[in-house]
């Protein structure tokens, strides 16, 4: 092999090791891809953060442990970055992307929203709730109803019933003139035929509120929450009727964020708010029980079934009120009269009376 032959043969080794060292770097995996970056949203409660403590905080921890570096949700509470009247707004507007609330205190504007929350008499216990979503047709009718307002209802679930809780006793319908109470938008319009005075306050104000003489006492909750919240500490009497035997709320989000998120994420958020809606059921049903019997703070007190009934058959009158104000409403109106009459058909132990 002469000199310029050797040359010759040195510069195409060189050149076609170059080359296929080039090929190979670029047809091998990017073993050092960029790292997707985690998908981060916020969500807000209309719970305070004593009630969230219970409600909400342990599903979302569990959520934010699962998803890792894929996904984290920053919690936030009862009006702690927007007041819970304009979560719906705040929520469509991308402000935050979920929330934790029932229609009527976040003011959705919706044909749905007299219905969550407590609708008087629409319940009776905790299981009636998820049963009306998922059986009796509501989940259809609340996700129609959202998509048109760019909003993704999750699921709903049940928490506690609805008492009254205040610093004088109730033991009849006389006894509810002029008290002046805190409550939800749906309740307090039925209950002002009773002479009943419905006040808007900041949730986290409530108890200072009772202090000062601003309330009379709460229409918010069940025993577990006036005891869990501190209301029990300022207000002197449980009333053991109550206008419904459960609320009615839900998980949403706003639905572009919804549909940018990954199948997986999407179906373990799903998870992780039927472990929530769970985790109220037994908490909020034994807690009820245990309370009334263990308590100490407040003493219980009964308005007489006869005179209870004036009540219970004022709500089918509301009811027949709410039907005509649309078709939605008076399509879903007529699933919680089918839904009661099955129950009382079933008899025992869904229904006593």
């Amino acid at each position: 092999m002469t000199i310029n032959e050797k040359s010759t043969r040195r510069k195409f080794l060189k050149t076609a090791g170059a080359g296929l060292a080039g090929a190979a770097i670029m047809g091998a995996p990017a073993v050092h891809a960029a790292k997707k970056s985690t998908i981060k949203w916020r969500m807000q409660t209309y719970a305070g953060a004593s009630l969230a403590a219970h409600v909400i905080k342990p599903a979302i921890e569990s959520f934010n442990k699962v998803a890792g570096g894929e996904m984290q949700i920053e919690l936030y509470y009862g009006d702690q970055l927007v007041p819970t009247g304009e979560l719906f707004r705040a929520m469509q507007k991308s402000t935050i992307d979920a929330v934790q609330s029932d229609d009527d205190s976040m003011a959705s504007p919706t044909e749905v929203t007299v219905f969550g929350g407590y609708f008087p008499f629409g319940s009776r216990y905790s299981l009636d709730v998820p049963v009306l979503f998922n059986q009796y047709g509501l989940n259809e009718i609340w996700d129609a109803e959202y998509s048109k307002v760019g909003i993704k209802h999750i699921s709903a679930g049940a928490w506690d019933p609805c008492h009254f809780a205040t610093k004088d006793p109730i033991r009849s319908l006389a006894d509810m003139k002029g008290k002046r109470v805190f409550t939800f938008p749906t309740a307090g319009r039925f209950l002002k035929q009773f002479g009943v005075v419905p006040v808007t306050l900041p949730w986290e104000d409530i108890e200072v509120a009772v202090q000062t003489g601003e309330l009379d006492g709460v229409a918010w909750s069940g025993i577990t929450e006036d005891y869990t919240v501190g209301w029990a500490d300022v207000t002197n009497y449980f009333l053991t009727n109550n206008i419904s035997g459960a609320w009615a709320g839900s998980f949403f989000a706003n639905m572009d964020r919804w549909n940018s998120l990954p199948d997986r994420m999407q179906e373990l958020l799903k998870i992780t708010m039927d472990s929530s809606h769970y985790y109220r059921q037994w908490w909020y049903w034994g807690g009820e029980a245990s309370l009334r019997v263990n308590g100490t703070k407040m003493e219980l007190t009964t308005i007489p079934d006869e005179e209870w009934a004036t009540v219970e058959n004022a709500a089918v009158k509301f009811w027949d009120e709410i039907a005509k104000e649309s078709k939605t409403k008076e399509k879903i109106v007529n699933i919680f009269k089918k839904y009661n009459e099955d129950m009382n058909k079933a008899g025992r132990p869904y229904r006593y009376s």
